[in-house]
């Protein structure tokens, strides 16, 4: 039944797609109003079909489409009492002791404070372009040029960048409770390579990775770390809005590298608007089944399916700690959080516990 009814979600959500794309005459402001349109009809949808609206079932519904998707609601709270906080921590601890397999979700927060840029803020813009619009594959086709340099500029200042304690603390978690016969897994948002760097092992990456290129021809995946990516685009992509677009020729930009092939490459990243991959999200899936202990980490949690990963582990009634500058639309739904620089607050959180046998 459950699965019938997925699909009967999938049919009629597909028809609201079309519907609103048809009504927006491809405006990039009408594209970001339709994202937070089809958001409001996951709910209505699933209201009218079944006749009630369950954080649960919201979940599933939205992680079966795996539509990246972003909500432009972001909620800040107020800072929370330290001693309380104290409390929290001392109370997770024990929970984090005994747990066995533990689900570390990451977002852009945590790249954040090792420089990375993210898609808000003060990085909302790139020239004089929503960054957000320039992630999309409408984008990549209409002016491939252009989204080359903006995912050039930032793949330039990706490759510098160092973990930061954040990131070290949970490589440093993996191995150790390894050694227990423990597992950790990273379950991350981030398209940097920082994870990796600090020696996590266990990583899935449901955005895809600054670090790989796919050809539109034949489909090759290829990590690629050269700097600059290709000839055309040395010393292009600064993001003042001064700044005109170099309009690099197509047969200039970043090549496939397979023989007979020469097709135009791409970043291999999940554009907004496209599907994550699949067996990514097989594999996401399971882990959020068999954790039972969530971290939900540096992430504003209004990117979509990403920011159903957490409350839907905390449906099942396991443990989920948020660690982030502020709460969210999410904060709600977890049993902790913990508020400030993810660097500070999450090493003492994951450091060994004195009932660890090394």
């Amino acid at each position: 039944m459950a699965l019938l009814n997925l699909k009967l979600f999938r049919a009629r959500f597909t028809t609201v797609w079309h519907f609103t794309a048809s009504h927006d005459n491809c405006s990039e402001v009408n594209k970001q109003t339709r994202r937070d349109f089809l958001l409001e009809k996951v709910g209505i949808l699933l209201s009218e079909d079944f006749g009630i609206v369950t954080m649960l079932l919201q979940n599933r519904a939205v992680f079966a489409l795996g539509l990246r998707m972003c909500s432009t609601h972001v909620m800040k709270g107020p800072l929370m009492d330290k001693a309380n906080s104290n409390s929290e921590l001392s109370d997770f601890r024990k929970v984090f002791s005994k747990a066995k397999h533990i689900a570390i979700i990451t977002g852009a927060g945590v790249s954040a404070e090792s420089g990375v840029l993210t898609f808000r803020g003060e990085n909302e813009k790139w020239r004089k372009w929503q960054s957000q619009d320039l992630s999309t594959p409408e984008a990549f086709s209409r002016t491939p040029s252009r989204v080359w340099e903006f995912f050039h500029y930032r793949r330039e200042l990706a490759l510098n960048k160092t973990p930061t304690a954040a990131h070290l603390a949970i490589a440093e978690c993996e191995t150790r409770l390894r050694k227990q016969g423990r597992s950790v897994v990273v379950i991350t948002q981030c398209t940097d390579d920082l994870h990796q760097q600090a020696g996590s092992k266990h990583v899935l990456r449901v955005h895809g990775s600054l670090m790989e290129t796919r050809c539109v021809s034949c489909g090759s995946v290829t990590v690629n770390k050269r700097s600059p990516i290709c000839d055309a685009l040395k010393d292009k992509g600064a993001p003042h809005p001064d700044v005109a677009d170099a309009q690099i020729p197509v047969d200039k930009l970043p090549r496939c590298g397979e023989s007979d092939c020469n097709g135009l490459l791409r970043p291999n990243v999940v554009f907004f608007g496209e599907t994550l991959d699949s067996h990514i999200l097989t594999k996401v899936e399971k882990e959020m089944e068999t954790c039972d202990l969530c971290l939900v980490v540096g992430t504003s949690s209004i990117v979509y399916p990403a920011a159903m990963f957490g409350p839907q582990i905390a449906s099942r009634g396991v443990p989920v700690a948020e660690f982030n500058t502020q709460t969210t639309p999410k904060t709600e739904y977890f049993r902790y959080h913990f508020q400030g620089p993810c660097g500070t607050t999450l090493p003492p959180a994951l450091a060994q516990h004195e009932s660890e046998v090394i």
